[in-house]
């Protein structure tokens, strides 16, 4: 059965429990699990090139391995023995080498700790095919990341289907259109951002329309494309949405992380501002406000919908104070550092910390994630909703 969504009049409830099917054929063998680091530029998918990570994301990954490796399972890296203190030597390239260097040595679960597309190894590699039942991927779909990764596209979706909250948007294509987009915005301050980023990266809250215009010129330099969003005033939080896994066969919400001490109205980078210094998982009294448990559950239906074979992290934020919350970025790879290896205790991301308040230290999290990982031929067989 190829790893398909179903129609969008197919209600929720159905729709999880078709999904939940597919994705969980898991090995008989325990698993070894080999961490894909980012090794290759992404491409130029519609005009823009999303930014490449500094390091390709071997810090996070080598959070993964050691943790994993910690908890009992076995980790297969390309160095014999990786310094506990130093990032290289834990993860594989994630480019056509790497991945078979890691198949080669018995890898039977592949951490894709990476940004992928349509033409990537996992995706495209004749090498990998003969595998293709037998290995399993922690991570999105190459299709899936491709296509969602666009925040405009995306969002566009979901505004066509309805039953979702957004902020008003507005979408500058090129530099001929620039003041035409900027005179039909009737309320300031707006934030401008790349539709391919990541993290805060190029994201800016401007007060009028002489700072848009020269915010939107730089950014059209790196991408042709441009997101402007109405900006939203009030509290700013994570939902980490789960897939299905053998242990719970549905999407489900981890409880929101609440964010605060912004920089000009953004969260800070994490690499900025670590996020257990200006984030908190909500209480249960907190969630007494029902607009908690309203936005989870779309956010849950924005995983069904896409069919997410990982997790994928969203941030919302309320219009204003103690108003609803609104969907306004949706991550196809939430950031996975974690606490462990020497000097990374204060490196827990947003999941891991929604994750704590379930009792899961990082660990288990990674655990639970792996027991979704997907087999490498319905991953490669995945099939957009649109």
């Amino acid at each position: 059965m190829p790893l398909s969504v179903a129609p969008r009049f197919t209600s929720i409830g159905r729709l999880m429990r078709l999904s939940g099917a597919p994705f969980h054929s898991q090995s008989h063998r325990a698993p070894a699990v080999s961490v894909l680091f980012q090794d290759i530029e992404p491409p130029v998918i519609n005009g823009v090139r999303k930014p490449r990570k500094p390091g390709g994301y071997q810090d996070s990954g080598a959070d993964i391995a050691f943790t994993l490796q910690s908890k009992g399972l076995a980790v297969i890296t390309p160095a014999t023995s990786p310094d506990v203190y130093k990032h290289e030597g834990w993860c594989f390239s994630d480019n056509e080498a790497g991945i078979c260097s890691a198949v080669d040595k018995g890898t039977t679960h592949l951490w894709a700790n990476t940004i992928l597309f349509e033409s990537h190894p996992l995706q495209r590699s004749e090498k990998l095919t003969p595998y293709a039942s037998d290995l399993y991927v922690v991570g999105q779909p190459p299709a899936m990341v491709q296509n969602f990764d666009d925040k405009a596209y995306l969002n566009g979706k979901l505004r066509e289907i309805g039953g979702y909250t957004l902020p008003r948007s507005w979408l500058v294509q090129g530099s001929a259109n620039i003041d035409e987009i900027i005179a039909s915005i009737d309320r300031f301050p707006v934030v401008g951002k790349p539709i391919r980023g990541r993290g805060s990266y190029g994201v800016k809250v401007c007060h009028n329309s002489v700072e848009l215009k020269e915010h939107i010129l730089q950014l059209i330099d790196e991408s042709p494309v441009v997101m402007v969003e109405e900006y939203l005033a009030g509290e700013e939080a994570t939902l980490t949405i789960m897939p299905p896994s053998p242990e719970r066969p549905e999407y489900w919400s981890m409880f929101p992380v609440s964010r605060f001490n912004h920089m000009d109205g953004i969260a800070p980078y994490n690499g900025v501002v670590a996020v257990v210094a200006n984030s908190r998982v909500v209480t249960d009294k907190d969630m007494k406000d029902p607009a908690y448990r309203k936005i989870m559950d779309e956010g849950v239906k924005v995983a069904a919908l896409i069919g997410a074979t990982a997790p994928i992290r969203i941030d919302v934020r309320r219009f204003s104070e103690n108003s609803e919350f609104a969907l306004f970025d949706i991550n196809m790879k939430p950031n996975m550092t974690g606490p462990g290896r020497p000097g990374r205790e204060d490196q827990a991301s947003l999941t891991a910390m929604a994750a704590s308040a379930m009792g899961w230290d990082y660990g288990t999290l990674l655990q639970k994630i792996l027991a979704s990982a997907t087999q490498l031929s319905k991953f490669r067989a995945y099939r957009s909703p649109f």
